[in-house]
């Protein structure tokens, strides 16, 4: 067998570092998949980009309103912030440009999953002794009832 010779890659061009953290968030696929687009974007001086919902989707695969509802998943999860821009036309007309994405720092949302995960197991908790408190209660009506007949 003949040894290849594959071009050696430069561990900085072409590539874009994603988090590992990212797919322990519990993110769909198709929102990893835009996140990823979005980290691919961006500058990494200022932390964001400008794309289209119909770029990102063309990118990915996907129609525009399926990006639309994964950037918002984004936007609640942390991760991104959008701002809206304008454009002036030639005429000078102002019409909406494309959004203003900013990547922000995973380590917050990361956080915020964790959080998020602790108030539903205390949330848990707090039911189960409600319910243990309730069927205490109805034991002792119960044995009340019986004690005066």
């Amino acid at each position: 067998m003949r040894k290849q010779n594959w071009p050696k890659r430069d561990p900085i061009k072409n590539y874009f570092p994603l988090p590992n953290e990212i797919y322990s968030l519990g993110l769909s696929s198709t929102a990893i998949a835009v996140y990823g687009y979005l980290l691919r974007r961006e500058d990494r001086k200022t932390y964001q980009c400008l794309a289209s919902y119909r770029m990102i989707g063309e990118a990915i695969g996907k129609c525009v309103n399926t990006v639309r509802k994964y950037v918002v998943e984004l936007e609640e999860r942390g991760l991104i912030r959008t701002e809206r821009t304008t454009i002036t036309t030639q005429d000078g007309r102002r019409r909406n440009g494309c959004l203003l994405y900013t990547i922000l720092p995973i380590q917050m949302s990361i956080d915020q999953f964790y959080q998020r995960q602790l108030d539903a197991v205390e949330l848990a908790a707090e039911r189960q002794r409600t319910k243990k408190r309730k069927e205490r209660y109805k034991q002792e009506e119960g044995a009340q009832v019986c004690v005066s007949r």
